[in-house]
C-alpha cells in the first residue's frame, strides 16, 4: 500500500494545502476577511488547454482559485478570483440573491438544527406525540429547492424534518416524525415557519445494521486473496498515472471530489493518442416522486448544493479496496479556508476481469485466451444518508467505463403499518419508502485523436421488405451528425441500440478512417417530474441522457454554478441558446445516467449497491485489437519458459 500527497508540481494537480491557505491570506489583504466571512467553495480553475499543452517539466505555470465568499451576518456572496502565482485579487463578483445560494456550510447543518431544536412549536409538536427526552431527536436540514414562496424571497432558507432515536447511537432514518416540518432562514436566525400535521405514530423498529444488531456473522465464507507478488503494472509519478498502454492525470475537487485530466492510450506500445482533455462527475440530482408536503420539495444537487468532492470518505484497506493499493490524499477547503487533508480520498488498484479473448480452432484443437484485466480509481462520498462510489475503469482492450453505486440508508417517511401509496413502498413496519432517482451528469470533455472532434448519433434499424431487403432479414446502421448544439440534445433509445460516436478530425487509422470513440449509454429514465415542475428547470440537464456544447472554459456545471434555490434555466439549457456548431469542433459531452429508485423491503435497513454507469470504447481509435500481445496464461506465465511453469500462476 502507497499513498500520495499532493504537491504542486503541473498545472493539473490539485489545489495544495499552502495554495488554500495563501487563497485566505490573498483575501484577507485585501480586506476581504471578517469575522463573519465564510467560503462555501474553493475551487482551482483548470488553466486553458493551450497553456497545458505547451508547458513542460521545469518551467512555470499558473494557478488561479474562484473562491466564493458568504457573509452569514448579511447574507452578501461574492465571487473572488485569486491568481495565486501573483498572490492577487483580480476579480470580485458580487452575487444576486436571483443567482442562486452558494452551497451549503457545514456549520450551518448543526446551526439550522440547533435553531429548530431552541423553538417552542417544535418542542410542543414532540410532546404532542409523547416525546418526553427531545435530546434523543434529530434534525435533518435539507436545501429547499425553489418555489418563489413569499417568506423565502432573498433569504438562504433550509428546510429540516425530524428523527427519532432510542439511544445516541441509534439510527435516525428508521424513526421519521411524519408530518413535522421546519423551515430556517440561515442569515436572520428565525424559524420561518413549524408545520405539524397529523399523528402517524413514528415507527419503532430500530434500523441499526452494525455486527451488535444484526448479530453472528456467517462463517460460510472461504478466504479470497488478492496477491501481486512481483507488484504492481502501474506507475505514479506526482499526479500521473501509467498503465498498459494508459496514460492520464489524477485530480480532486471539493466540488466534483475525483477528477480525470489529459487521458490517452497508446495502442501495442505505439505513440500515446489522446481520448479526453478532462473527465469528472459535475452533478447529480436526487429528485423525489411523493407529492405529500414533507417531501414534494425535496432535489437535492449533491454536487452544487453539498460539495461531492468535500464529502468524500477516507477509504479503508479490506473494505473499501482489496488488492495492492496506491491511494492519493485529497486537500479541500473548510468553511473558513483553512486546508483540511482527506487522507486515502482516492483509491486506485488493479483487478481481474475475467475473459478479454478467447477461441478455439475446431480443425486443430489449438485453444488461445487471454485474461482481461482493469486498472480502478475510485472515491466514495457520503450525502447524509447516501453514499455514493465513483468508480472508473480502464480496460487492456482501450475501453473506458464509469460506474456509479449508491447505496447507504433510503429516505422515509411513515404512516400507519399496512398502508399502501402509489408513491412509496412500506419498506419496514409503517416505515415508507418514496420512489425517486439519482440522475448523475459526468462531464466528458472530449479530445478523440485530437482537439477536433464531431458527435455522430448511430441508430441501428431495419429495412423495410422490398427490392434492397427481398428476404426481409437486412438491418443496418444510421448515422446522424450532432451538428449543432440545438440539434445535440438527445435521448438514449435501446430499441435501437442507439450510442454516439465520437470522432476525430485530426487522425486516422489505418483504414483511412477517423479515430473514434463510442459512448455506450446504460439506458434508464431522464427527469420524471413534469415539465412545469420547478425541479425541471432547475434541473433540465436531467431531462435528456445527452447534451453536446462547444467548450468554453467557464461552462463547468449543468445546472449553473448554483443550483442552491436557483430558479432554474442556468447551465446547459442557457449555454446551449446559442445554438453553436459542433463540426470539428473542441466538444463537451454531457452524458446523464442513473437508477429510479422504487424501494423494496430488501434495502433496509442498509441498501445494497445499485449499479449504474456508461462505457466508452474504442471505436477505429485503434488499428486492431490492442490486446494481442497479453501473455498466454494456459501456456504458464509471461516469464517461465514454456510448458514450464513453477512459479504457482
Amino acid at each position: 500500500m502507497t499513498a500520495t500527497t499532493p504537491q504542486v508540481r503541473h498545472p493539473l494537480d490539485q489545489l495544495s494545502g499552502e495554495e488554500i491557505a495563501r487563497t485566505r491570506q490573498v483575501l484577507v489583504e485585501a480586506g476581504r476577511v471578517g469575522e463573519t466571512t465564510r467560503f462555501p467553495s474553493v475551487l482551482l480553475l483548470d488553466p486553458p488547454k493551450a497553456e497545458v499543452r505547451a508547458w513542460s517539466d521545469g518551467q512555470p505555470f499558473s494557478r488561479r482559485v474562484v473562491a466564493v465568499v458568504l457573509d452569514i451576518a448579511t447574507g452578501a456572496a461574492a465571487e473572488a478570483f485569486v491568481d495565486l502565482v501573483a498572490g492577487e485579487l483580480t476579480e470580485w463578483r458580487e452575487l444576486g440573491a436571483e443567482q442562486g445560494q452558494p452551497a451549503v456550510l457545514f456549520e450551518e447543518y448543526d446551526r439550522s438544527a440547533d435553531l429548530v431544536r431552541a423553538d417552542p412549536r417544535w418542542q410542543a409538536a414532540l410532546r404532542r406525540r409523547g416525546v418526553e427526552d427531545l435530546s434523543l431527536a434529530f434534525v435533518g436540514p435539507l436545501s429547499p429547492g425553489h418555489f418563489d414562496y413569499p417568506d423565502e424571497k432573498g433569504r438562504r432558507v433550509l428546510r429540516a424534518l425530524t428523527f427519532l432515536r432510542d439511544h445516541v447511537d441509534d439510527s435516525p432514518w428508521a424513526h421519521p416524525v411524519e408530518g413535522l416540518l421546519a423551515k430556517v432562514d440561515l442569515i436572520t436566525g428565525e424559524v420561518i415557519s413549524v408545520d405539524d400535521v397529523g399523528d402517524v405514530p413514528v415507527p419503532a423498529e430500530h434500523g441499526n445494521f452494525d455486527a451488535a444488531h444484526v448479530g453472528t456473522a456467517r462463517t460460510t465464507l472461504k478466504p479470497i486473496e488478492i496477491t501481486q507478488p512481483e507488484g504492481v503494472s502501474f506507475t505514479v509519478d506526482g499526479g500521473e498515472v501509467s498503465w498498459e498502454g494508459w496514460r492520464f492525470r489524477v485530480g480532486f475537487n471539493a466540488r466534483e471530489g475525483l477528477t480525470l485530466h489529459r487521458v490517452e492510450f497508446a495502442e501495442n506500445g505505439g505513440e500515446y493518442r489522446p481520448i479526453a482533455n478532462r473527465a469528472s462527475m459535475a452533478e447529480m440530482v436526487v429528485p423525489y416522486g411523493d407529492p405529500a408536503p414533507w417531501r414534494y420539495w425535496i432535489s437535492y444537487f449533491d454536487a452544487g448544493e453539498y460539495l461531492l468532492g468535500k464529502n468524500a470518505n477516507t477509504l479503508k484497506l479490506g473494505c473499501d479496496c482489496l488488492g495492492v493499493i496506491h491511494y492519493f490524499d485529497a486537500v479541500v477547503a473548510d468553511d473558513n479556508c483553512n486546508p483540511v487533508t482527506i487522507p486515502q480520498a482516492i483509491c486506485m488498484h488493479e483487478e481481474d476481469y475475467g475473459i478479454l479473448w478467447k477461441h478455439t480452432n475446431i480443425l486443430t484443437g489449438a485453444v488461445e485466451v487471454r485474461r482481461s484485466r482493469r486498472l480502478v480509481v475510485s472515491f466514495f462520498s457520503t450525502i447524509g444518508n447516501y453514499d455514493y462510489g465513483f468508480f472508473w475503469y480502464f480496460y487492456l482492450d482501450g475501453t473506458i467505463q464509469l460506474e456509479a453505486k449508491a447505496t447507504g440508508v433510503v429516505f422515509c417517511g411513515s404512516a400507519e403499518p399496512g398502508t399502501t401509496s402509489p408513491y412509496a413502498a412500506e419498506i419496514a413496519p409503517g416505515l415508507m419508502a418514496p420512489v425517486h432517482q439519482h440522475l448523475f451528469c459526468a462531464r466528458l470533455d472530449m479530445e478523440v485523436g485530437g482537439e477536433r472532434n464531431t458527435v455522430d448519433e448511430v441508430d441501428v434499424v431495419g429495412i423495410p421488405t422490398g427490392p434492397q431487403n427481398p428476404h426481409g432479414n437486412a438491418f443496418t446502421t444510421t448515422t446522424t451528425p450532432l451538428a449543432s448544439e440545438s440539434q445535440a440534445q438527445r435521448v438514449a433509445d435501446a430499441t435501437k441500440g442507439r450510442s454516439w460516436i465520437i470522432r476525430s478530425a485530426d487522425s486516422t487509422n489505418r483504414l483511412g478512417k477517423p479515430r473514434a470513440y463510442q459512448l455506450m449509454p446504460h439506458v434508464g429514465p431522464t427527469l420524471l417530474a413534469q415539465p412545469d415542475a420547478t425541479v425541471s428547470a432547475r434541473a433540465a440537464f436531467a431531462t435528456k441522457h445527452l447534451w453536446v456544447t462547444k467548450h468554453t472554459d467557464e461552462q463547468r456545471y449543468p445546472a449553473g454554478d448554483f443550483p442552491n434555490q436557483h430558479p432554474g434555466g442556468a447551465g446547459l439549457p442557457e449555454w446551449t441558446k446559442a445554438d453553436r456548431d459542433l463540426v470539428d469542433e473542441d466538444v463537451v459531452l454531457w452524458h446523464v445516467f442513473g437508477p429510479t429508485h422504487v424501494p423494496r423491503p430488501e434495502d433496509w435497513p442498509v441498501m445494497p449497491v445499485d449499479y449504474s454507469g456508461f462505457t466508452l470504447r474504442p471505436h477505429g481509435f485503434c488499428d486492431r485489437n490492442p490486446a494481442l500481445d497479453l501473455p498466454d496464461g494456459a501456456k504458464g506465465c509471461a516469464h517461465c519458459p514454456p510448458g514450464q511453469c513453477g512459479c504457482g500462476h
